[in-house]
């Protein structure tokens, strides 16, 4: 069997509201949207939690009702709190959204002069010969 989240409880196999503790979860709404933190909201809202626990309980759907748990709070309060949650990640750069890069081009087709110089080392041979190399030109004409 799954947790049951905070301000619930099961009778007879049912999922009913525990008000006392359904009281804190919409108190703790209230306050996170009053300008709280996570963690000073659940503490004014009498929840022992840490920040990341009441980032969870604002995101727990349950507590809009479903099949089995019946509503705690309204889908406008529940979506307000999600777009201030949104907002304070951003502002404090805590919402990474993906980068697109550019994907290099990879040349494929190289030609090569004429070697006419030797050398007698072996790596100035090499730099010699590597400097020969050209690279095919793009459709653009770079």
């Amino acid at each position: 069997m799954a947790h049951t989240p905070y301000g619930y409880r099961i009778e007879n196999g049912i999922a009913v509201i525990d008000e006392e503790k359904a009281e804190k979860v919409r108190n703790l709404y209230k306050g996170y949207l009053s300008g709280l933190s996570l963690s000073v909201a659940a503490k004014s809202a009498g929840i022992d939690a840490y920040h990341g626990t009441a980032g969870r309980m604002l995101r727990n759907e349950r507590y809009l009702g479903d099949d089995y748990y019946p509503a705690i709070i309204d889908k406008e309060t529940y979506e307000r709190a999600e777009t201030e949650r949104v907002k304070r990640a951003k502002k404090l750069g805590r919402i990474f959204e993906p980068k697109t890069e550019d994907k290099p081009t990879i040349y494929k087709k190289f030609s090569i002069g004429q070697i006419i110089q030797k050398y007698t080392n072996p790596f100035t041979q090499a730099e010699y010969v590597y400097s020969l190399i050209e690279s095919e030109v793009q459709q653009d004409g770079s």
